[in-house]
Formats: structure tokens, C-alpha cells, sequence
């Protein structure tokens, strides 16, 4: 394991790990004077650890399954609890952020469903490029603007766009990989009290 934690695995553990210090000041917002600039100076290296752990991890070679669970789960957290305490003081709407955990969701079904047939998901550029607006509307969010363009202050206007790339995103996933759900193969993998 130890082993395992190599240096892009520490960035997204450190991605992890610096999320509730996010969601703690947000949350402070009104004790703490510039709560949401502390905020966001956290919160910049948090979004950027996922650009270079990935990058490092391919460059020097060090990619590992725990490293890909890592980044992953990582940018999920980030995002998820960003997303929720800036809810929480009013500065995201509940229903795009409803959206975004529900592609996040379904594409890690899809995910399973083809890990059974011994496929693999690739990240694609749209999710990629889903994750880049995600990140830069909840920094916008975090630094909000008081002057409003048109009906949406500047980070809302950010926040439609991230919405429209994660459902971008997620609809480009299953077209390509909607094949998963029409093998032959009976596969049992429901849960609950049966």
C-alpha cells in the first residue's frame, strides 16, 4: 500500500482531503471575515491536484488501479461537496447540481456494468472538458459577483454551462458504450432484500 502512494496518488488523496476545508469555510462564511476567498485559495490547488496527478501518473509511469480509484473518487468528493454547501448558503441550484451527481451516478453504473463484460471506460474529452467547467463554476460561485448579466450572476451563467457539458458528457458515454447493456449474458448484480 504504501508503495501505492506514490506522488499522484498523494495529489488526489490531497484533492480528498482538502474538500471539507472547502466545505468548512463556505459553511463559516458569515464567523469568518473572507471565508470565501480562503475558500477558493484552497480550493484552486484542489481542482488543479486532478489535472497533474493524471499527467504526472502517465509521464513517469507510476499509473496503478488504486491511483485510477483515487482520481476518480477524488474529483467526485471535490465536486459533490463543493456543490453542496454552496447550496446550502445559496450560491448553486439544487437542481444543476442534481443533474451533475446524477450523471456522475449513472456513468459510474455504466461503468460496472461494463467492467462486467470485461470492457473498460475511458475518459473521454468531454469528460474531461465537464469537469474543467464544473471546476471553474464553482469557483466563480465562491467569489461571486454582486453585478448581475442579464437574469444570472456571471458564476450561474458558468454553472448552465457546466451542466450542459455534464449532460454532454454523459450522453456521449452511452452512445458509445450503450452496447454493455445488450450482451447476451445473464449477470446478477442487483442488491437489496430479495
Amino acid at each position: 500500500m504504501a508503495q501505492s502512494l506514490n506522488v499522484p496518488n498523494q495529489l488526489a488523496l490531497a484533492r480528498i482531503l482538502l474538500t471539507p476545508v472547502v466545505m468548512t469555510f463556505v459553511l463559516l462564511s458569515e464567523q469568518i471575515d473572507h471565508a470565501f476567498g480562503i475558500a477558493l485559495a484552497v480550493f484552486i490547488p484542489a481542482a488543479l491536484t486532478d489535472f497533474a496527478d493524471g499527467y504526472l501518473a502517465r509521464r513517469w509511469k507510476l499509473t496503478t488501479v488504486l491511483g485510477a480509484f483515487l482520481d476518480s473518487v477524488a474529483d467526485k468528493i471535490l465536486v459533490v461537496g463543493s456543490l453542496l454547501v454552496l447550496i446550502e448558503v445559496g450560491r448553486a441550484w439544487s437542481w444543476a447540481a442534481f443533474i451533475i451527481i446524477g450523471r456522475e451516478i449513472a456513468v459510474m453504473g455504466l461503468r460496472a456494468v461494463a467492467a462486467l463484460e470485461k470492457a473498460t471506460v475511458p475518459p473521454s474529452f468531454w469528460g474531461k472538458s465537464k469537469a474543467t467547467f464544473q471546476f471553474f463554476a464553482i469557483g466563480f460561485a465562491l467569489i461571486r459577483s454582486e453585478s448581475e448579466i442579464g437574469p444570472f450572476f456571471l458564476d450561474e451563467w458558468v454553472m448552465l454551462l457546466a451542466v450542459f457539458a455534464t449532460v454532454l458528457s454523459g450522453w456521449d458515454y452511452f452512445r458509445r458504450y450503450s452496447s454493455a447493456f445488450t450482451s447476451r449474458e445473464q449477470v446478477e448484480v442487483r442488491g437489496g432484500d430479495e
